[in-house]
Formats: structure tokens, sequence, C-alpha cells
């Protein structure tokens, strides 16, 4: 029966979707298994790099005085050693004011251009800018305007530039992460990548992956390059790609925190990951499929686990729609098969009633493993190892975000899915006020 020969065929097709997706997962068990390895550190350095931060900004009045005024007081580093530059693209209100009422330099970006109203032509101003306004830097630090970092943030990367490393990334973590349960969950996914991920990649010498808050760039590094250059939505990533094909590799930071504001709601993670999920279609089409193929022909694992890292965004859409449409038409099927409502001849009516059973328990035991392997245990782990640099003080204070980190994990799935299939514009983030401990706090719970 023709059918059945679909059905089979079908089947064959899932299953070698399913190993497919698998291997992605399979990668982060493995880092989650190495928790254990050693953190790489740098040696402590007397000499003392000039740097130069470079912040974007489109109208952030509400935050941006409070992040360059803690960066120039806060940062254990000679002030005569590093400057704060914010590129203020098309600001309609006070950023610019507020930038040198804090003690930094605002650079006015005025571009009308509707398709170059994005991060990427913004920073690719500011890094013009200093490379045509020489001022000896050595190397470049990136943030946003909502950003914050530990008080030996900058010591702890010009100890690293000056033992030879020229691209790096810091441990992402959140100022809100105690706020609510929900950016408890939403910062434990965040921090899975920095603690587990970051560190096993470091100690065995795969590139880093570096994702915009905190980068580090050598002066160097951005001359050769002609500038900045990168034109996406997801800039970060399409620079991280041009070092790798220069054979420039990433390294990780570990001790260099960066705290972000992460999303408080559902609305808030869905416009995130809109312009996440866009920018990564772009590149998982583009420029990072060419990247993947190199792994084949230099057999350097960091072309491909970047690859497969950033392939979740195709395992969401498959989540999503493709194998839930499958297995509703599947079990369909097999329903309608095991009692005799369609004629089959490959197979009897009570074999098709086991294969129903079996597929019924094989879709419980992956979901169970997932929501407890993927989810709750890589919580929990996470929460055990890092919370301090998560903001708390006691670990009871996370773990009901560890409990609830599998279904934010759907939430991101979700959410991703959609981005895959939108074009996502930058436009003014609605700040949060209401994170629960301040950078201070926060930076002295990380000493203690």
């Amino acid at each position: 029966m023709r059918h059945e020969t679909l059905y089979n065929v079908l089947n064959i097709i899932n299953n070698i979707i399913l190993v497919l997706i698998g291997i992605p997962f399979f990668l982060q068990v493995f880092y989650m298994l190495l928790f254990w390895v050693k953190k790489k550190t740098w040696p402590k350095s007397d000499k003392k790099a000039r740097i130069a931060v470079i912040i974007p900004a489109h109208n952030e009045e509400d935050v941006i005085y409070d992040t360059v005024h803690e960066i120039i007081e806060r940062q254990n580093y000679p002030r005569d050693k590093f400057d704060v530059y914010v590129v203020c693209h098309n600001c309609t209100d006070k950023t610019a004011e507020l930038v040198t009422k804090a003690g930094g330099i605002p650079l006015i970006y005025d571009n009308d251009d509707p398709n170059q109203k994005m991060v990427a032509y913004c920073l690719n101003y500011g890094f013009q800018y200093l490379l045509e306004h020489d001022k000896d830097y050595d190397f470049y630090l990136r943030f946003d305007s909502d950003n914050h970092m530990n008080s030996e943030f900058f010591s702890l990367m010009n100890d690293a530039f000056q033992s030879g490393v020229e691209f790096a990334r810091p441990y992402e973590s959140a100022i809100n992460m105690t706020q609510n349960r929900y950016t408890k969950a939403c910062g434990i996914y965040y921090c899975f990548d920095s603690r587990f991920s970051s560190r096993v990649r470091e100690r065995f010498h795969i590139a880093a992956h570096v994702n915009g808050p905190g980068m580090m760039i050598s002066k160097r590094l951005i001359q050769e390059n002609g500038g900045y250059n990168c034109f996406t939505i997801s800039e970060d990533t399409e620079f991280n790609i041009n070092m790798m094909n220069k054979k420039i590799y990433a390294h990780f930071i570990e001790d260099a925190v960066v705290y972000e504001d992460l999303p408080s709601t559902f609305k808030d993670t869905y416009a995130r990951n809109l312009r996440i999920g866009s920018g990564s279609r772009k590149l998982l089409f583009g420029s990072m499929g060419k990247l993947a193929l190199k792994f084949f022909i230099t057999f350097r694992f960091s072309y491909l686990e970047l690859y497969l890292t950033f392939f979740f965004n195709i395992i969401c859409v498959i989540l999503c729609i493709y194998l839930p449409l499958f297995y509703v038409y599947d079990i369909t099927y097999l329903i309608l098969a095991s009692k005799g409502i369609i004629e089959t001849v490959t197979l009897a009516a009570s074999e098709y009633a086991n294969i129903l059973t079996q597929t019924w328990i094989m879709i419980v035991i992956a979901l169970s493993v997932l929501f407890m392997v993927m989810g709750i245990i890589q919580g929990v782990v996470l929460v055990c190892l890092d919370y301090k640099k998560m903001g708390a003080k006691k670990r009871s204070e996370l773990m009901d975000g560890a409990f609830l980190f599998p279904f934010f994990t759907v939430v991101y799935c979700i959410t991703i899915m959609f981005g895959m299939f939108s074009k996502a514009k930058w436009k003014k983030v609605t700040r949060n006020k209401k994170a629960s401990k301040n950078i201070e706090d926060i930076d002295n719970t990380q000493k203690s």
C-alpha cells in the first residue's frame, strides 16, 4: 500500500533528523559533564595597556549616565589609561549630554538610511573614528549601554592581552538575575554557555564564541581588518566568523564578568529573540555555512563546533514546527492502522498497536530526559557552582529558577523560531528598572 510506503519513508527521514538534532544536544551534555576542569587564568601584569571603550547607543538617556559613570569610577585600572566613547546613533534625547556629564566622550552619528539603523553601522562608525583619530590605544572593549562589569574587568582583560590574547570574551551574567523567577531561569540559560561551554572550549583549545557585550579586540586586528566591517544584525557573531576565517581564535577570560539587563517578561524575550533569530538565519545560510566546511579541510574542531552551536536556531524551527506535525501524523496513522480503519499489508493491526505503544513510551522518555538532563539538572549544577557570579548570596536564591529552566528553554525555542522568520530592526529598548541588586553588591558577593 502506498500509504504504508509513505509512512516508512517518513519514519526513516525522521530518524535521520533526530540524529542530526541530537548531535548539538550531546555536545551540551558533554560540556556539562566536564564542569570540573580547571578554569584558565593569565598571569598578573604590571604593564598597563591603553584601552578604548566603545558603546553603541540609540536614545539611552535612561541608563547611559550610570553605565559610563560606573566604568570610570569603579574600574580598578589607571584612569589615564582608558577612555569611554559612546556612539550616539540618531539620538533625539539627552544621551550625548549625559555621556559628557558622566565623563565619557560622545560621538554623534546621524544616519537616516532605514537599512542602516542597526548596531552594526553604529559600531562601524565608532571603530573607524578610533582608527582615524589614533590615540595609541592597544585594545578596545565593546559594551552595550546597559552593561555593568566587575571592578577588575579591565585589569583581567589587560593581563590576557599582555600574555598575547588579542580577541576575547568575558563571562556573561545578569544584573537582574534575582529579580523574579523569569529572570532567574533566563539568566541560568545565558550563564550556561559561560560556565560550562566556554570554560571547556578554553581548556580544550576550541575557539570561544564572542557575543558582543564585553568583547575585547586588539587594535592590530581592527587595523588589519580595515575597521570593524560587519553589517548584519548579528554583527558580533559576524566579526567572530571573520576572525576565524583569518585563523584568529577567541579566548575566554572567565573572571572578567559583564552583567547584562536580561528580559524579565515573555514580551521582552520575544523582542530580543526576534533580533537573534533573524541575524542567525542570515549567518547560518551564509558565512557560517562556509566556515563549517573549513572543518573538513583543516580538521580544526572550532569551525564545526561554532556551526553546531548556532545550528540550534534551526533546531528550534524543527522542534516547534516539523516534529509536532510529524508526530501528529505518525500517531494518527498508527491509531488508524491499529484499529483496522485503514487497510494495511506490511504489518498486522496488532503490530501497529505495539508500535503505537512504543512511540508513546519513546516520546515520554525523550521529553523526560530533555527536561531533566538538558533542563533541571543543568540548572541545579550551574547554580551550585556559580551562584555568586550570578548575583546571589545563597544558592537557594536561584534554585526555583533552576527548576523553571526547562520551561524557559521552551519559551526561548519558540521565540527564536519566530525570529528565524522575521526581519528585526534596532529599536529603543525598554530598560529594566527593577533590578534587585546593584553592581557593587554583586561585585562584593563575587569577591567574598
